[in-house]
């Protein structure tokens, strides 16, 4: 019997390959809880690196389409959280994993990426 007779007499005796199990399925992802307004500032914050990620309002309102509320340039508590619970803006940053300390002065904001 020669090599080539050998291999395929081989390979028609050989079991079949298992099919690829399709039973694995990726876990959903979890809603986000971020406005749809502030959706693009919540991208920008998610998908950089850095630590620490700084925005001038201007540069903000050019991510969002739109002017920031008059209290987010007068307010400190409108960037830390300490408003009322009706107001959801914070989940915007609090889903990127971040915190946000605003110099309103400079008319910055700095959010930092949580340990």
């Amino acid at each position: 019997m020669r090599l080539f007779e050998w291999v395929t007499a081989r390979w028609r005796n050989s079991p079949p390959v298992p099919e690829p199990s399709l039973s694995v399925v990726p876990p959903p992802r979890p809603r986000l809880k971020v406005p749809a307004e502030y959706l693009s500032l919540y991208n920008y914050l998610e998908h950089r690196y850095a630590t620490i990620v700084v925005l001038t309002f201007e540069q903000m309102e050019a991510l969002l389409g739109r002017a920031l509320p008059e209290l987010a340039r007068t307010r400190h508590d409108w960037w830390t959280g300490e408003t009322a619970p009706a107001d959801r803006h914070g989940e915007t940053w609090t889903a990127a994993h971040r915190t946000a300390t605003p110099n309103l002065l400079a008319r910055t904001v700095a959010f930092e990426r949580l340990p």
